[in-house]
């Protein structure tokens, strides 16, 4: 959420940086500004309405300790109360239209993001590795995995629907694998605390974090219960401290989580959302950082080299990418993605998105922590993904696979997957 003081100092300035995401969300500053303009003058009234009633409580006070007839003013001072209700009735509407219009204004962009439409207009920042070369074509995933007897996507559709995959035998194994190497990984070597949070989320954790209200179509909901399915860690891992005060020496606070990530937009049928691109439910390893704002774009940094550090030491090649306000995400000020190459689609896939919201979800969630001169400030948020799966088990079945159909098996995961060097079919 945006701090309504940024708004009603720098308007401009707001309207400016809102305009580059290009969604039209700058048209409602106005709205903002003049709701808040409203707000002061009805404070403004009431508290000068209220100075009065004092004084002249006072005054009914005297004369009715003198014995005199106090009435008139006693008359006055209930029209003056009525309004004085009527006032504060005024400002609770105005405040939950406020606020009501403030969720759905996304975060402005750091002033180091390239301006920019859509994807398309994304800067590549670095590559890291070679693409692997193959003396025969390289097959996708879904005929690698079916063929290997590890993925089943028509088993998968008839329990579930479309959208949904079935592992199996060695595919279910190398799944676990890899999410308990990457939470070993960031834990012993990364300084993150593993937490395993519940996977059903009220709405205010939902709201904090900024899924709701704008994507609720996204998301699954109980049909009971205001509940939600997690669509990612980020949002009951960034939530345990909602509504706390935490202490300077406290931060930076570091967590990872695992979850399965249930999301409604599995894309349009076709060719490009075959297999494992698009999912309704995947798993994924997400890291969360609390930090001092001053820290918080160098946090963004280490976040995104860690989770790096996982497609190199699986010898994936891969290659970082910054969103331009066109295409960063609703809550974020900055973004980078690491897009991971995929053989058997012939292109870069997105397995990790590290993000720094600076204030924008702390001040929905209300997460503070006092300085040393004694003043609470919100702490900056960031989340990214140490990395999502289905995608990266995509990569690394394509990038390893072999001449005779089976998949060689990266150095890091053999001891997760039983010391088995190669998946081969059964």
């Amino acid at each position: 959420m945006l701090d309504i003081r940024l708004i009603r100092e720098k308007p401009d300035f707001v309207r400016e940086r809102l305009a580059t995401r290009g969604g039209g969300d700058e048209a409602r500053i106005a709205e903002i500004a003049g709701l808040d303009e409203q707000r002061r003058k009805l404070v403004a009234e009431g508290d000068k309405l209220k100075a009065e009633r004092n004084k002249v409580s006072k005054e009914i006070g005297a004369l009715k300790a003198k014995g005199k007839d106090a009435s008139e003013p006693m008359s006055a001072m209930k029209q003056v109360g009525e309004r004085i209700s009527a006032i504060d009735a005024e400002v609770t509407n105005v405040d939950a239209r406020l606020h009501d219009i403030l969720l759905t204004v996304p975060n402005l962009p750091h002033e180091s993001v390239v301006a920019g439409k859509n994807s398309a207009d994304n800067p590549e920042v670095r590559r890291w590795g070679e693409p692997p070369k193959f003396a025969f074509p390289p097959k996708p995933h879904w005929d690698i995995g079916e063929e290997l007897g590890i993925l089943d996507f028509a088993r998968a559709a008839k329990i579930s629907g479309s959208g949904f995959v079935l592992y199996m035998g060695a595919g279910a194994r190398l799944e676990r694998a890899l999410v308990n190497w990457m939470l070993d990984l960031h834990t012993r070597e990364h300084g993150f605390t593993e937490v395993f949070p519940p996977f059903l989320i009220n709405r205010a954790a939902m709201i904090g974090t900024g899924q709701l209200p704008k994507f609720e179509e996204d998301m699954y909901r109980l049909r009971d219960e205001e509940l939600y399915l997690a669509p990612t860690a980020e949002v009951p891992v960034t939530n345990i401290h909602r509504e706390e005060i935490l202490r300077e020496d406290q931060l930076p606070i570091y967590y990872c989580a695992y979850t399965p990530c249930f999301r409604r937009e599995a894309g349009a049928a076709g060719k490009q959302t075959r297999g494992m691109i698009r999912v309704h439910q995947f798993d994924k390893v997400e890291l969360i950082k609390l930090v001092k704002p001053e820290t918080s774009y160098d946090e963004l940094e280490k976040m995104t080299a860690n989770a790096e550090r996982v497609l190199q030491l699986l010898g994936l090649h891969y290659r970082v990418v910054m969103l331009c306000t066109g295409d960063i995400g609703f809550a974020s000020a900055k973004t980078y993605d690491l897009e991971v190459w995929a053989p058997g689609q012939n292109a870069y896939l997105e397995v990790s998105s590290c993000s720094n919201c600076e204030e924008f979800q702390a001040r929905r969630a209300n997460i503070r922590f006092k300085g040393a001169d004694g003043k609470n400030r919100f702490v900056h948020t960031l989340n990214g993904s140490g990395t999502a799966l289905a995608r990266l088990v995509v990569a690394l079945l394509e990038s390893c696979q072999q001449a005779d159909g089976s998949v060689k098996i990266p150095e890091v995961l053999l001891p997760y997957m039983g010391g088995s060097k190669e998946i081969r079919s059964s």
